[in-house]
């Protein structure tokens, strides 16, 4: 995915994630009508469905958690903990809702649960991921998502899964011990209290209702956009509870496969972006390191170039210098002589001078020798290095080679990296577009008997007018970051090999960068 941001918490989602998760609210919208018209259905009691369900689920929400402990980390956010530990603990609260199941492991239910103990555990799960969507949203907007914290994220998540361990411990010993406390929701193991049951999912649905009403006030980012995705599942959910009078029937059992729907898809989710963010990285990461190795081989270049040129006429300055003190220093000095060597050190100096004037020039000439090769080769060649780059970027490259174009000589490795350069430029002009397409356009022509043209063009948000002179000046860059050389000595190479480099307004929008070479065997001056 193209994105700027750092991961999932303030990564906005592009067009094709929205699609995807208006199908599957929709999805879940479809299986709602279904299962209301089937829900009196009755289906038979499956003994180890609750269980086998819970297990599912309970990994499902701790590696949920567990993402979401990760991106807190990286993100020294409040919000994300407050999350990270809602889901902690409704995938506690698992385990006794398992247990204390009637008929799943007793028919009574372990951990001396009475009628209601299920029913009660099941209600406080519910009601857990709306309260940690709505605490998420707030502080969130409220602008202390992101902020410094002096506790270490591995001390803050243990204390945040201990709390939230203390607190199911609480839930379950209520449930239980306090059973006879709270109202009944089941007059036995299969019928239901419903003016209770209405009020419990009345409770649920409002605040349901209430969390996405939060995250849909604000910015959404990709996590915003599938804890919407969850919160339709679990409204769906409520919904679908609402009319049930008993359990075991059909709509009982589809109420618990939506649960388990819901959960499977912020899990997923959470994988799937985590990877593309991982991936992301790794292609940043070795961009980076291929910038830095590029940017430390130029300047090596540029110090030998130095050390090399400079060198001579600055040992001929100090010599020239020298002599003149001593034809100066003598008994009886020698004006003529001493005249003479400090003409030596002007012209030295001055020798020096265009040296170092033409240090770009020298720097353009790498090592490796001239051949004669295939630009629409080189071309193909380059845009395969650069595929995970193009792919990750979600930009499409279009070539049309001429077939017949005349080969180039030269060195290739020198032409390539202006290549490379042309091409980088363009995927980085790129990101920033939302909208419509990422193309990416390289045309070859022959152009008359002794040169050929190469043109790749973008469509991104092109050079302003006021930049367009400048940007083949060293360090003048359009990037926030860049050292502003890449087309300075793209268009030095390309001048060394006989060629020009220079660029255009695109005709629609973004950019063209035009590049000529002579043909093998002829040279332009």
């Amino acid at each position: 995915m193209a994105r700027d941001h750092l991961g999932l918490f303030d990564t906005p989602p592009d067009r094709h994630e929205i699609r995807f998760s208006l199908a599957v609210v929709g999805l879940l919208f479809t299986a709602l009508v279904v299962t209301l018209l089937l829900r009196e259905t009755q289906w038979g009691e499956v003994v180890a469905f609750v269980p086998v369900i819970d297990a599912v689920m309970f990994v499902a929400e701790l590696i949920i958690a567990t993402l979401l402990f990760a991106q807190a980390g990286v993100f020294r956010s409040r919000a994300l903990v407050v999350l990270a530990t809602g889901y902690a603990f409704a995938a506690l609260l698992l385990v006794p809702h398992a247990l204390t199941f009637p008929g799943a492991f007793t028919p009574a239910g372990l951990l001396g649960a009475g009628i209601n103990t299920t029913g009660w555990i099941a209600f406080c799960r519910r009601t857990a991921f709306p309260i940690a969507f709505i605490l998420y949203a707030y502080l969130k907007d409220a602008g202390s998502a992101v902020q410094p914290e002096t506790a270490q994220p591995p001390a803050r998540t243990l204390t945040c899964v201990l709390s939230a361990t203390a607190l199911a411990a609480a839930v379950t010993l209520l449930a239980t011990s306090g059973h006879d406390l709270l109202p009944p929701l089941f007059l036995n193991r299969a019928d239901v209290v419903y003016a209770n049951l209405v009020m419990v999912n009345a409770t649920t649905i409002a605040l349901t209702i209430i969390a996405m009403a939060m995250l849909l006030r604000q910015r959404k980012s990709v996590l915003d956009m599938w804890l919407l995705v969850a919160l339709s599942g679990w409204l769906f959910q409520s919904l679908l509870n609402l009319p049930l009078q008993a359990r075991f029937t059909l709509g009982w059992y589809c109420l618990f496969c939506m649960m388990l729907v819901s959960d499977l898809i912020v899990m997923l989710a959470l994988i799937a972006e985590s990877n593309r963010l991982y991936a992301r990285l790794a292609l940043s990461t070795a961009a980076r390191a291929r910038e830095r190795d590029a940017r430390l081989m130029s300047m090596d270049a540029v110090a030998a170039a130095i050390a090399h040129e400079a060198g001579q006429p600055l040992s001929g300055v100090m010599l020239s210098a020298s002599a003149s003190l001593n034809w100066l220093n003598r008994a009886r000095p020698d004006r003529k002589k001493a005249i003479e060597a400090l003409r030596a050190t002007i012209e030295d100096g001055q020798r020096t001078f265009d040296v170092i004037r033409s240090i770009r020039a020298m720097f353009a000439r790498g090592p490796g020798s001239n051949t004669e090769f295939s630009l629409n080769d080189l071309v193909r060649e380059t845009a395969s290095l650069l595929d995970r780059e193009l792919a990750a970027t979600k930009v499409s490259l279009d070539m049309e080679l001429d077939e017949d174009l005349p080969s180039t000589s030269g060195s290739r490795v020198q032409i390539q990296r202006v290549l490379i350069n042309l091409l980088t430029n363009a995927t980085e002009s790129l990101r920033a577009i939302k909208g419509r397409s990422r193309r990416i356009a390289i045309r070859s022509v022959p152009l008359d008997d002794e040169s050929v043209l190469l043109e790749v063009s973008d469509t991104g948000a092109g050079i302003a007018p006021e930049k367009m002179p400048h940007i083949f000046d060293a360090f003048f860059t359009t990037k926030s970051t860049g050292t502003g050389l890449g087309l300075s000595l793209s268009r030095t190479i390309v001048e060394e090999h006989g060629g020009r480099l220079w660029a255009s307004a695109g005709e629609e929008r973004g950019a063209t960068f035009h590049l000529r070479l002579p043909r093998s065997g002829s040279r332009q001056g």
